[in-house]
C-alpha cells in the first residue's frame, strides 16, 4: 500500500471518541429496538456472504473488486456485494417468508457526509405480501426509531420532520408536476419505451439544462436530483411511489399502468433513506432488464459486471414478494442528531486517496 495514498484520521482519539459516542450508543439501541420490531413481526433474521459473483446490476452503482484464488491456484474476480438482495431472494425461493437482515454493504466512489464505502443496509422481504405493507413498516419504524432515540423531530441541515406522523405518498409523476411542471408520463408510451426529446423539451421549458448527448435517464436523474429530492420529507417523511418501469431494473409493472412499476423511495429531510419493491419474479424480463443496465454501465463508466446465474435461476422458483433496502446508518443520523454519517459508525473506513 502507498503509505502516502492514506490520510491520517482521528476517531479512535479518546476526546473524539467521547464526543462521537453518545451516537454509537444511539445507534445501538435503535439497532436492538429494530430487532425486537422484527422479532415480534415473526421475522428470521438471516446473514447473507459478502463476497459475491456478481455485486449488483445497476448502471450507476459501482462495487470493489477482488480476487478468489482455489486452492490448486486458480483465480476469479469476485465482489464486495452493495446489498444482500440476490441473497435474500435466494432465501425466499428456498422457502423462507418474512426475513431480516442488517448487512455491511460497500459502495465505491461514495464518500461524504451522507455516503460511505461501507455502511449497513438493514433489508427486509416478505413473501406473498404486497409492497404497500413495506410503507407501514417504514412509518413504524420512522417512529421506533424516535421513540427509542427520545426525540420528537427529525432534523438535518436545517430541515425537520415529525417521525410519528403518517407519511405523505407522492407519485414520481405527480412529483414531478408538482415540482418541475413536467407531465412525465406523457414521455413514456404504454409499452414503457421513452420518448428522450419529449422530455428534452419538457426540461428546456422548466429551466433545466439538457446536454446533446443526455439520455432520457440521464434527464429524468436530473430533475430528480435538482428538483424533487431537494423537495421531499419536510414536516412529515414522504414515500416517492410508482417509479417509471425503466427506473426500477427488480421491480415489477405496475398492475394499473404498465409505464410505472411498484418501487417507493422513503425520503425524510430531503435525505433518501429506503428503496422498496414489488419484487419481479420474471427471470428472463429480469435478465433484459439486467443486460440493459450493463450496456449503459458500459457506455457511461467502461465497465461491467458479470449475471449472477444462480439469481436468475432462483427467480423461477420464488414467489411473490415485496423487499425493501433501508439505509441504516442514515436513519440513525436523523434520530441522533448526527451531522455527518462517520459519526454514527463505531469504526469508519480510513481516509484514501487524493
Amino acid at each position: 500500500m502507498d503509505s502516502s495514498k492514506q490520510k491520517v484520521s482521528s476517531w479512535w482519539r479518546p476526546d473524539v471518541h467521547a464526543d462521537r459516542r453518545a451516537f454509537l450508543i444511539g445507534r445501538n439501541a435503535i439497532q436492538s429496538a429494530f430487532r425486537g420490531y422484527f422479532a415480534r413481526k415473526d421475522f428470521l433474521e438471516v446473514d447473507t456472504a459478502t463476497l459475491q459473483i456478481s455485486p449488483g446490476n445497476e448502471a450507476h452503482l459501482h462495487a470493489f473488486t477482488t480476487q478468489g484464488i482455489t486452492t490448486s491456484g486458480d483465480r476469479a474476480a469476485l465482489y464486495l456485494h452493495t446489498s444482500p438482495e440476490f441473497a435474500c431472494k435466494k432465501l425466499l425461493a428456498a422457502g423462507e417468508k418474512r426475513i431480516s437482515c442488517f448487512a455491511h454493504v460497500y459502495r465505491n466512489r461514495e464518500r461524504g457526509p451522507l455516503h460511505h464505502p461501507e455502511f449497513t443496509m438493514l433489508e427486509w422481504y416478505r413473501s406473498g405480501e404486497t409492497y404497500e405493507t413495506l410503507m407501514n413498516d417504514s412509518a413504524e419504524l420512522l417512529a421506533l426509531a424516535a421513540e427509542t432515540a427520545k426525540t420528537r423531530t427529525f432534523s438535518y441541515r436545517g430541515r425537520s420532520v415529525d417521525p410519528f406522523l403518517a407519511p405523505e405518498r407522492l407519485s414520481v409523476a405527480e412529483a414531478f408536476e408538482r415540482y418541475a411542471g413536467i407531465d412525465l408520463l406523457a414521455t413514456i408510451s404504454r409499452n414503457g419505451e421513452t420518448d428522450a426529446r419529449h422530455l428534452a423539451a419538457n426540461l428546456i421549458n422548466a429551466g433545466i439544462r439538457v446536454a446533446d448527448d443526455d439520455t432520457w435517464a440521464d434527464m429524468f436523474s436530473r430533475v430528480i436530483v435538482e428538483r424533487v429530492e431537494p423537495e421531499l420529507g419536510f414536516g412529515r417523511a414522504t414515500i416517492l411511489d410508482e417509479y417509471p418501469t425503466s427506473e426500477a431494473a427488480l421491480a415489477r409493472k405496475s398492475p394499473a399502468d404498465a409505464r410505472v412499476a411498484e418501487r417507493f423511495e422513503l425520503y425524510a429531510c430531503g435525505v433518501e433513506l429506503a428503496n422498496a419493491f414489488g419484487e419481479l419474479t420474471d427471470a428472463t424480463e429480469q435478465r433484459r432488464r439486467f443486460e440493459a443496465e450493463m450496456l449503459e454501465k458500459q457506455r457511461v463508466y467502461g465497465e461491467i459486471y458479470p449475471l449472477d446465474e444462480d439469481f436468475l435461476a432462483a427467480l423461477d422458483i420464488m414467489p411473490a414478494a415485496s423487499g425493501i433496502a433501508l439505509g441504516f446508518d442514515r436513519l440513525v443520523m436523523l434520530a441522533t442528531g448526527a451531522p455527518r454519517i462517520d459519526l454514527v459508525m463505531w469504526a469508519p473506513v480510513a481516509e484514501y486517496g487524493q
